[in-house]
Protein backbone atom coordinates (compact mmCIF):
# COMPACT_ATOMS: atom_id res chain seq x y z
CA UNK A 1 0.00 0.00 0.00
CA UNK A 2 1.00 3.64 -0.74
CA UNK A 3 1.75 5.93 2.46
CA UNK A 4 1.61 9.39 2.25
CA UNK A 5 2.81 11.14 5.35
CA UNK A 6 2.12 15.00 6.16
CA UNK A 7 3.91 15.74 8.84
CA UNK A 8 5.72 19.06 9.58
CA UNK A 9 8.29 17.95 12.31
CA UNK A 10 10.65 15.92 10.28
CA UNK A 11 11.67 13.75 13.25
CA UNK A 12 8.24 12.53 13.37
CA UNK A 13 7.57 12.50 9.92
CA UNK A 14 10.81 10.30 9.19
CA UNK A 15 9.27 7.76 12.72
CA UNK A 16 6.36 7.68 10.73
CA UNK A 17 8.25 6.75 7.59
CA UNK A 18 10.29 4.33 9.57
CA UNK A 19 6.88 2.51 10.79
CA UNK A 20 5.15 2.13 7.71
CA UNK A 21 8.37 0.39 5.84
CA UNK A 22 9.16 -1.86 8.45
CA UNK A 23 5.32 -2.89 7.95
CA UNK A 24 5.77 -3.25 4.49
CA UNK A 25 4.20 -0.19 3.10
CA UNK A 26 5.97 1.95 0.51
CA UNK A 27 5.91 5.82 1.68
CA UNK A 28 5.64 9.19 -0.26
CA UNK A 29 6.74 11.82 1.18
CA UNK A 30 7.42 13.20 3.93
CA UNK A 31 5.86 16.36 3.25
CA UNK A 32 4.83 19.07 5.28
CA UNK A 33 2.23 21.60 3.25
CA UNK A 34 -1.71 20.89 1.69
CA UNK A 35 -0.18 21.78 -1.24
CA UNK A 36 2.41 18.81 -1.80
CA UNK A 37 0.12 16.46 -0.02
CA UNK A 38 -2.34 17.41 -2.91
CA UNK A 39 0.45 17.13 -5.84
CA UNK A 40 1.06 13.21 -4.16
CA UNK A 41 -2.45 12.13 -3.35
CA UNK A 42 -2.97 10.59 -7.35
CA UNK A 43 -0.32 7.93 -6.27
CA UNK A 44 -1.65 7.31 -2.50
CA UNK A 45 -4.10 4.65 -0.89
CA UNK A 46 -3.87 6.00 3.02
CA UNK A 47 -2.47 9.35 4.57
CA UNK A 48 -1.39 9.81 7.95
CA UNK A 49 -2.39 12.98 8.75
CA UNK A 50 -1.10 15.75 11.33
CA UNK A 51 -3.82 18.71 12.15
CA UNK A 52 -1.08 21.37 12.23
CA UNK A 53 0.46 21.83 8.80
CA UNK A 54 3.68 23.70 7.89
CA UNK A 55 1.78 26.45 5.62
CA UNK A 56 -0.73 26.97 8.66
CA UNK A 57 -3.73 24.70 7.13
CA UNK A 58 -5.46 22.05 8.59
CA UNK A 59 -5.13 18.93 8.01
CA UNK A 60 -8.62 18.14 9.13
CA UNK A 61 -9.40 20.89 5.71
CA UNK A 62 -6.20 18.37 3.90
CA UNK A 63 -8.65 15.57 4.91
CA UNK A 64 -11.22 15.80 3.41
CA UNK A 65 -10.27 16.58 0.00
CA UNK A 66 -8.11 13.98 -0.07
CA UNK A 67 -11.10 11.79 0.96
CA UNK A 68 -13.75 13.33 -1.50
CA UNK A 69 -11.84 14.40 -4.35
CA UNK A 70 -9.56 11.37 -4.12
CA UNK A 71 -10.71 8.48 -2.48
CA UNK A 72 -7.79 8.74 -0.26
CA UNK A 73 -8.19 7.03 3.37
CA UNK A 74 -6.81 9.51 6.27
CA UNK A 75 -5.57 8.55 9.43
CA UNK A 76 -4.68 11.50 11.31
CA UNK A 77 -1.83 11.60 13.69
CA UNK A 78 -2.04 14.39 16.10
CA UNK A 79 -1.15 15.85 19.80
CA UNK A 80 -4.50 17.13 20.08
CA UNK A 81 -7.50 14.54 19.12
CA UNK A 82 -9.79 17.13 20.38
CA UNK A 83 -9.11 19.30 17.72
CA UNK A 84 -9.99 17.35 14.95
CA UNK A 85 -13.92 18.39 14.79
CA UNK A 86 -15.55 17.92 11.38
CA UNK A 87 -12.69 16.87 9.40
CA UNK A 88 -12.88 13.01 11.50
CA UNK A 89 -16.22 12.58 9.63
CA UNK A 90 -14.82 9.87 6.92
CA UNK A 91 -11.39 9.29 8.67
CA UNK A 92 -10.63 6.38 9.13
CA UNK A 93 -8.97 6.51 12.57
CA UNK A 94 -7.14 9.39 15.23
CA UNK A 95 -3.86 8.40 16.69
CA UNK A 96 -2.38 10.38 19.76
CA UNK A 97 1.10 11.48 20.14
CA UNK A 98 3.11 10.14 20.87
CA UNK A 99 2.00 6.70 19.29
CA UNK A 100 3.45 3.26 19.22
CA UNK A 101 4.80 1.27 16.16
CA UNK A 102 1.76 -0.79 16.69
CA UNK A 103 -0.70 1.56 16.58
CA UNK A 104 0.69 3.06 13.48
CA UNK A 105 1.47 -0.51 11.86
CA UNK A 106 -2.06 -1.83 13.27
CA UNK A 107 -4.42 1.42 11.57
CA UNK A 108 -2.39 0.48 8.45
CA UNK A 109 -2.76 -2.98 8.62
CA UNK A 110 -6.94 -2.05 8.99
CA UNK A 111 -6.77 0.82 6.27
CA UNK A 112 -5.15 -1.98 3.94
CA UNK A 113 -8.02 -4.63 4.54
CA UNK A 114 -10.76 -2.12 4.31
CA UNK A 115 -8.60 -1.24 0.66
CA UNK A 116 -8.99 -4.78 -0.56
CA UNK A 117 -12.35 -5.16 0.55
CA UNK A 118 -13.97 -2.34 -0.80
CA UNK A 119 -11.82 -3.40 -4.65
CA UNK A 120 -13.35 -6.72 -4.30
CA UNK A 121 -16.93 -4.85 -3.59
CA UNK A 122 -16.79 -2.89 -6.69
CA UNK A 123 -14.86 -5.92 -8.85
CA UNK A 124 -18.19 -7.80 -7.99
CA UNK A 125 -20.25 -4.63 -9.06
CA UNK A 126 -18.66 -4.40 -12.54
CA UNK A 127 -19.18 -8.21 -13.14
Amino acid sequence: MKVLIVEDENIIALELERIAQEAGHQTIGPVSTVEQALAHAQRSDVALVDLGLADGMSGAQLARRLIDRHRVDVIFVTGSPENVGHGIEGALDVISKPFTDERIAGALSRAEAARRKDFGRSKVALS
